[in-house]
């Protein structure tokens, strides 16, 4: 397969094309958008405003990921070369630029515990998938884990623990210590979202029971003990968390929240049709919970 095939096909099924790699793929990367909305609560009710897009590139945009300060969000964007580079949007003036310009792809941007760097799934050369991590102030790169691979996506726990979903048959969920790359398995057949719930010590994930049918989990580092929370909205693996511990998730045009605190199920907060809207999938919430961030198609 010649590369820049191959580069397509690792932008088409967004990482997860590695589970299968024996397969042909030629089809470019689906074309998305990311939106921006504001977001008030009152009386525990969320309002969210009309969405704004963010991204006037006509391709593969995917992957927000707001900065401890929510004054600007990383973002994945495919484009000149069939490669995956970091792009960064600032909220207050709208301007977008570019932060990495490899020969590599660099997928999932997230932010270090110290601040001082953002850590990206690198598909390198050869196409192996690693974990790296770039400064934010500028600079060379540098490998955060040397011997585990492939790496599809992660989250950071602490300074000296990541919890990654690992691409295999089965894909698993793996924490491990950054020093020593010392692992641990603690569940199979997950989806690709990876997040610590607010306020605790415990991590979240998607348990796939099936095609259609999911969980959402969380695993608490103390007790090691798993407990579902929800069962997911049927077939999405992607969710985010609020400031204020709720769960926001989507389903085609609409976004919902739960709150485990007193919802029974998934509560519409919005409807984003009328703005020509489909297909939401990754959710971001900005550190304040003021913006929300989604990935979505745009029919206009």
């Amino acid at each position: 397969m010649k590369k820049s095939a191959i580069k397509h096909f690792v932008g088409c099924s967004l990482l997860l094309i590695f589970c299968a790699v024996a397969m042909t793929q030629t089809a470019p990367p689906p074309v998305t958008k990311i939106f921006l909305v504001d977001v008030t609560n009152h009386n525990g009710q969320m309002k969210v405003s009309k969405p704004v897009s963010i991204t006037a590139f006509e391709g593969y945009n995917n992957q927000p990921s707001f900065l401890p300060d929510g004054r600007s969000l990383f973002f994945t964007s495919i484009r000149e070369g069939g490669q995956a580079d970091i792009y960064r949007y600032d909220l207050g003036t709208g301007a977008t630029v570019r932060v990495t310009e490899t020969r590599e792809s660099e997928f999932s941007p997230t932010v270090t515990p110290d601040r001082k760097f953002f850590s990206v799934v690198r598909v390198e050369a050869d196409q192996t998938q690693r974990l790296w991590k770039f400064p934010i102030a500028g600079g060379t790169p540098s490998l955060v884990l040397q011997k585990i691979k492939p790496v599809g996506y992660h989250v950071w726990i602490d300074a000296h623990t990541l919890a990654l979903f690992v691409l295999g048959t089965p894909s698993t969920l793996q924490l491990v210590d950054v020093l020593t790359e010392h692992t641990e398995v603690i569940a199979q057949n997950i989806g690709r979202t990876l997040l610590m719930i607010p306020h605790q010590k415990k991590l979240s994930f998607v348990q796939k029971i099936s095609e259609q049918e999911f969980e959402i989990k969380s695993f608490d580092l103390k007790t090691r003990q798993t407990a579902t929370l929800i069962k997911a909205l049927p077939g999405n693996e992607f969710f985010t968390w609020t400031p204020r511990g709720e769960i926001l998730m989507a389903k085609g045009s609409k976004l919902y929240k739960w709150n485990p605190a007193h919802d029974s199920d998934w509560q519409e907060v919005a409807d984003f049709s009328s703005a020509g809207i489909s297909e939401i999938t990754r959710i971001a919430v900005s550190p304040n919970g003021n913006k929300i961030a989604f990935v979505a198609k745009a029919g206009r």
